[in-house]
């Protein structure tokens, strides 16, 4: 039940203007949760890393159709999947063409970046969501490992959307990703992951010939 994770939030300091559910928009460890792109599970050793936090250095956007099987997966799961912060609301009907659950989606605005971060890192912990997405301004080490430390508390993935510039400064984080657009998809290079560094490349083909 998702009740006692929005009650808290609210009652802890989230105002109920900044917080929805996505039913109300359609209202009339060591785990690894594969994919959805059999490529870049071969890159990440088999998967998104469960209870643990990844970076997706990119330009704004590149990184969420990358994640969109796995908000499908969890979502079908019937886990909840947070949203923190996006540049924009998230938009429906592609998540639906996507196989994203509507109705198990929870977004938290924020007024301040302290705000945001408290947010997310209840929603990490709470065991009760499958995947937190969340965009950041800037993040010290230390607010980067308490994010990497709920993920794992709660057992989640948790994504921080990152901008490229971010990559240069090191990073708690168990998984990062270094995002570039390609002509037919998106080329992945693993700076990190979890049991060693990076190093591999791939494409990543979103779009079909």
């Amino acid at each position: 039940m998702a009740a006692p994770l929005i009650d808290k939030l609210v009652a802890e300091g989230v105002d109920r203007r900044l917080l929805w559910r996505g039913r109300e928009l359609h209202s009339p460890g060591g785990d690894v949760v594969p994919s959805g792109w059999p490529v870049l599970d071969d890159c990440l050793g088999g998967g998104w890393p469960r209870g643990a936090l990844g970076e997706l250095l990119s330009r704004r956007g590149l990184g969420l159709s990358l994640a969109l099987p796995l908000l499908a997966r969890e979502s079908g799961a019937g886990r909840w999947i947070g949203w923190v912060a996006p540049p924009q609301s998230p938009f429906v009907p592609a998540l639906v063409q996507g196989g994203v659950d509507p109705a198990r989606l929870l977004l938290v605005g924020e007024r301040d970046a302290a705000e945001g971060l408290w947010a997310a890192e209840q929603m990490l912990r709470s065991g009760e969501c499958g995947v937190v997405l969340i965009w950041p301004g800037h993040l010290t080490s230390a607010q980067i490992r308490r994010l990497q430390l709920a993920a794992g508390a709660g057992n989640a993935i948790g994504l921080l959307f990152r901008s490229l510039r971010d990559a240069a400064q090191p990073s708690p984080a168990a998984l990062r990703l270094r995002l570039l657009p390609a002509p037919l998809g998106v080329e992945v290079e693993v700076l990190k992951r979890r049991g060693g560094w990076g190093g591999r490349r791939c494409l990543v083909p979103l779009r079909q010939r």
